[in-house]
């Protein structure tokens, strides 16, 4: 293309329009129900099916590790994930601001379609507007997908019952750190960047391994505290999480320190919590340990008959403290 920026031409549905798709977004995202450039795809799909949607408007737009086109992907097929579905087709609006870089845009296509592959899913419909210089802060991004749900799977709170154990995939808050650090000029060893994932593959294999898994949430905005929260109120049931057992980075913690976070309120977008019969536990976390995505998987807690709707953190010298649901969004902008 001629152009190095997005012009509103772009956004017109005439020839630049036409162009960028042609030579940005085709080149990458090309499969056969996309190339048939229809007002939408006709896929295949059998049995229960998941459906979900989602809005990406990340600040800064690429950080350590990836960008807001990661996010949108991995988010997609993460929401489709904890239903208990396997991810199949997505669809990806973007909303482009004019002078954006179009080779900036090709990055994040670029990042998109290497997601999209490693999930094993395709992107088969979108739309693309451009909005005047100032309006949109870049690019923002909205994706939709949907999946089969895993026969003999049922996951809701509602099947939450007390003695069940409680498991987390990994550390937590990284990705905030990363995103925080970019925006707020921090340094930060090379080694901590975002934990941004597709979690098919590893909530798969848990479910086959134990289909009664009650449920299954990513701790995206609000962290772990707000999911442990929301499922608490949902269940009726108290939920209980060791201080000592939480998997945190000392990277994480400097980053909370110095701009007065709580690790277990940072978003994280690679990262699953599983609600577990007592005795699937120990085999759950053996399954989430053979994938990359689960190698630093622990039990944190466990839930119990008292206190129902609420979470508490037994602390590291014995006392037991409320973790209460977060009153708004604490780091705006952060997927």
């Amino acid at each position: 293309m001629a152009d190095e920026r997005i012009t509103m031409a772009h956004g017109a549905g005439g020839k630049m329009s036409q162009q960028l798709m042609q030579e940005v977004i085709l080149p990458e995202f090309a499969n056969p129900y996309l190339n048939e450039l229809h007002d939408g795809a006709s896929v295949t799909m059998s049995g229960r099916v998941a459906f979900t949607t989602d809005s990406y408007v990340v600040q800064p737009l690429f950080f350590n590790g990836g960008n807001i086109g990661k996010l949108a992907v991995c988010g997609t097929v993460n929401d489709l994930s904890m239903t208990g579905a396997v991810p199949r087709y997505i669809s990806v609006g973007m909303i482009l601001e004019e002078g954006f870089l179009i080779e900036d845009l090709r990055k994040i296509a670029h990042t998109m379609r290497e997601m999209a592959d490693e999930a094993g899913i395709a992107i088969v419909t979108g739309d693309t507007k451009v909005v005047e210089r100032g309006k949109a802060d870049g690019i923002f991004i909205n994706t939709a997908g949907i999946g089969d749900i895993i026969p003999g799977t049922s996951i809701s709170p509602h099947h939450v019952k007390p003695g069940m154990k409680v498991l987390l995939s990994g550390y937590i808050g990284d990705h905030a750190a990363t995103v925080l650090a970019g925006r707020h000029g921090l340094e930060l060893p090379d080694t901590i960047k975002t934990d941004c994932a597709p979690l098919n593959s590893l909530t798969r294999a848990m479910l086959e391994a134990a289909p009664d898994i009650a449920v299954l949430r990513d701790p995206t905005r609000g962290g772990v505290a707000a999911v442990l929260n929301e499922i608490a109120e949902a269940s009726h049931c108290g939920v209980l999480i060791d201080e000592d057992a939480l998997p945190i980075r000392e990277e994480v913690r400097g980053v909370c320190d110095i701009l007065g976070f709580d690790p277990l309120y940072l978003a994280n977008e690679g990262k699953c919590i599983a609600f577990v019969p007592a005795e699937e536990a120990d085999k759950v976390l053996a399954v989430m340990r053979e994938n990359p995505y689960g190698k630093d998987a622990c039990l944190i807690g466990e839930v119990t008959a008292e206190a129902p709707g609420q979470v508490g953190l037994r602390t590291a010298i014995g006392g037991i403290r409320i973790v209460d649901m977060p009153l708004g969004n604490l780091v705006p902008r952060i997927c």
